[in-house]
């Protein structure tokens, strides 16, 4: 039976009181402005353990290249960088990671603790540590040597650090595998999340009517990671569940040689969730992207290979009925939670064979006890399998390089090598389940048989050399798997209408690989927009909403800012969901990532009459709206926003951005929205792009909504917004002479003596 149980009335009064002592700290702590100049005195150069003096060179965005002597070298100065653009970042995730975040805000954050905790995302971790090779192990050992030197010598502390009271320490292993770890939450957990929610409260008949709508129907969606700061925000914040990349061949190209087109999409949030880096040692030569605190190049180009990733959508975990379980194979732990200013709270954690029962918490509560199996509870090898890739020369080493990649599961693509070839596999270790689609989401503890047959990237279905000359990767249902990867999986969209730009009667060039990443058009909405206009044709109507029926019927599916065509049909769309009652029917399938081609299913069922009058319902309601929006961006808003935004009296003051945003919930330039019915804050979408072309190893552009420097006030916090907007990039060369004319701004680590 499950024992979940929420804490009481008294540790939530005084946890208002201690979230109002914070509010009040953050209001009389105003962060410090500091120009590129005084970042950079503020690294420290002379700590390190150094076997040879490090170059590292900056441009006007504080992105770094480092030219190191030795990979030992390279690893400590990355670590250094780290902790130096991101120390409130990573410390904050620290806290996260480990079920401590009640330690920052109270009382309040308790629950998050115990839910967090409840997952055991470290149970893997003594092992991975103990099975490390000797080259990850080296190479992980110095960058965490450069993160505590950044740690141990940081001249003044974040802001965030003074609001929250955290006194950063050294990371030790353990610390950053952890950190990694969460990292790699499996994305079938933030659409649980939801739907358990729905189970609980809907009749049986009900749920057991629609789980096979869902399950069958393909995909998580920004929805299913809305939420504000919860364990279930926590989640998505780390939870990579959407992206882009595509490879192109060169026999597609101009030049003749590959080229690589990715943009990452996450819940959009402040700090930005990447760093842009170049680096230069023997043995690794390479420009791309890093996630904060952990020690690999998610996606980039060295100089043979070119490499993306989006989110496999794979299922790497099942929730198992263990209500049937005695006493004595259920396990119980006792731990202690010391919230921020306030007396330690004892959690009891029950886990069974099958995993931890993740029911005794609020994230995932359900009607009976649930264990949860996830990979990510068994030792597998990402930052090895990545650093392997960081010196890949071909495919095939790529390919091998995979082998030990186990959690979150992983669309790889990579470009280059001989023959300037483009592949797409899958990276994971996943268990090979039956071909059906599983009668509920929680399964019967007999289902775990399962699990004893695990499949790996060579056991997964490869493209390479394709006839048309590339590959695209946006979420969507793999083709060919033997054994069911997932369940749920992006709509179709974002991959058809990239095969369409890519399918021209030409060469490609770089216009086309930048015009992909901000393309904004979304035929999946128009026949919805056609269902409603069909629905009341062949009927006269006054001026004012004739003019709004002209004007959808001659909608192309943009989603441009600029336009009042979308902005016309969404709030139509929403308008008509209302009327006809569909509303919590809709959320449900904005939790799977269907909204649209649900939806038109179910209003395709009904009575002509019956939609049409609900269409002209909403026309009237929309030529009122119209009065205060002119188009599309004037209510879809792109916001660059710290996690102090959600803070009451003061969030204003942590808002950085606020600019109309182009695109939709299925656009290639993803802006994810829910239905839209007044002005919202895009939650999840695009936040980083990035394009390589092989035929020139200077041809390499990144660009992130924000900025590269996490301290709140700098020159570099928020600069990259406008370039975003404006379709630009900055240039992260790899040749080392131009580096130094374009990186004008130079730091030189000492060798230790």
């Amino acid at each position: 039976m499950t024992q979940y149980k929420e804490f009481g009335f008294f540790d939530k009064c005084w946890g208002v009181l201690v979230g109002l002592g914070v509010i009040g700290k953050a209001f009389i702590t105003t962060p410090p402005p500091k120009t590129l100049q005084q970042r950079l005195a503020m690294l420290p150069t002379d700590k390190l353990t150094l076997g040879s003096p490090v170059d590292i060179y900056w441009n006007h965005h504080q992105v770094p290249f480092v030219n190191a002597q030795s990979k030992t070298d390279l690893a400590q100065t990355l670590g250094l960088i780290h902790g130096h653009l991101r120390l409130a970042q990573i410390e904050i995730m620290r806290y996260l990671g480990t079920g401590r975040i009640s330690e920052l805000i109270g009382p309040l954050g308790a629950e998050i603790d115990r839910s967090l905790r409840l997952l055991d995302i470290a149970k893997a971790v003594p092992e991975m540590i103990a099975t490390m090779d000797s080259e990850t192990r080296e190479w992980t050992d110095n960058f965490l040597t450069g993160l505590n030197t950044a740690i141990c010598h940081c001249p003044e502390l974040p802001h965030e650090c003074k609001v929250l009271g955290i006194q950063p320490k050294p990371w030790t292993m353990e610390d950053l595998m952890t950190f990694a770890r969460i990292n790699s939450a499996d994305i079938s957990w933030l659409v649980w999340l939801k739907l358990l929610k729905a189970r609980r409260s809907m009749s049986t008949k009900d749920w057991r009517a629609l789980w096979p709508t869902l399950v069958n129907a393909d995909s998580p969606s920004a929805y299913a990671a809305q939420g504000r700061f919860s364990a279930e925000h926590v989640l998505a914040l780390q939870t990579r569940s959407g992206s882009n990349s595509s490879g192109i061949s060169g026999q597609r190209t101009e030049s003749g040689y590959a080229a690589i087109v990715s943009d990452p999409h996450l819940p959009i949030a402040a700090p930005s969730p990447c760093l842009f880096i170049g680096a230069q040692a023997p043995g690794m030569h390479l420009v791309g992207a890093m996630m904060p605190g952990i020690p690999f190049f998610l996606l980039g180009r060295n100089q043979h290979i070119a490499w993306g990733a989006t989110n496999l959508h794979a299922q790497s975990s099942d929730l198992f009925d263990v209500s049937g379980f005695t006493d004595e194979q259920i396990e119980e732990e006792w731990q202690t939670i010391q919230p921020r200013w306030s007396r330690p709270r004892k959690i009891k954690l029950r886990r069974t064979a099958l995993g931890p029962m993740v029911s005794d918490g609020k994230l995932m509560r359900c009607d009976q006890a649930v264990s949860m199996r996830w990979q990510g509870h068994k030792a597998s090898n990402e930052i090895g399998a990545l650093l392997t890739i960081a010196s890949a020369k071909s495919w095939d080493e790529f390919h091998d390089a995979l082998t030990p990649f186990g959690v979150a599961g992983l669309n790889m693509i990579a470009v280059g090598g001989d023959g300037q070839r483009a592949g797409h596999c899958l990276a994971g270790h996943l268990p090979k389940r039956p071909n059906q689609a599983p009668e509920d989401v929680i399964l019967p503890s007999s289902a775990a048989e399962n699990w004893q047959d695990m499949a790996n990237t060579k056991d997964m279905p490869v493209r390479v050399d394709t006839e048309q000359g590339f590959v695209v990767s946006a979420n969507q249902r793999p083709e060919n798997s033997d054994f069911p990867v997932g369940y749920f999986f992006s709509p179709f969209d974002r991959s058809e209408r990239l095969t369409a730009l890519y399918q021209q009667d030409r060469k490609l060039t770089f216009a086309d690989f930048r015009n992909s990443q901000l393309d904004v058009l979304m035929p999946s909405a128009l026949p919805l927009c056609q269902l409603f206009l069909c629905s009341i044709k062949d009927k006269q109507y006054p001026a004012n909403l004739q003019s709004m029926i002209f004007l959808l019927q001659e909608w192309d599916g943009g989603y441009q800012a600029e336009r009042v065509e979308p902005l016309a049909f969404e709030l139509l769309l929403c308008e008509v969901v209302k009327q006809l009652q569909l509303m919590k029917t809709a959320k449900h399938y904005q939790t799977i990532w269907m909204a649209y081609s649900r939806l038109l299913d179910d209003l395709q069922e009904v009575a002509t009459e019956r939609l049409a009058n609900a269409v002209i319902k909403g026309l009237k309601k929309l030529s009122k709206q119209l009065t205060h929006h002119s188009n599309w961006g004037d209510i879809h808003r792109l916001r660059f926003d710290h996690m102090f935004a959600h803070l009451p009296f003061i969030g204003r003051r942590y808002r950085f951005a606020d600019v109309p945003a182009s695109g939709g919930a299925n656009t290639v330039n993803k802006t994810g929205h829910p239905l839209v019915s007044k002005k919202h804050k895009v939650s999840f979408g695009s936040c980083i792009r990035h394009i390589s072309d092989m035929s020139d190893e200077d041809s390499n552009y990144f660009v992130m909504i924000g900025g590269q420097d996490g301290w709140i006030g700098s020159d570099n916090f928020a600069d990259q917004v406008e370039l975003w907007q404006a379709g630009q990039y900055i240039q992260l060369p790899m040749k080392l002479d131009t580096v130094k004319r374009l990186f004008t701004h130079k730091t030189v680590l000492l060798a230790r003596e």
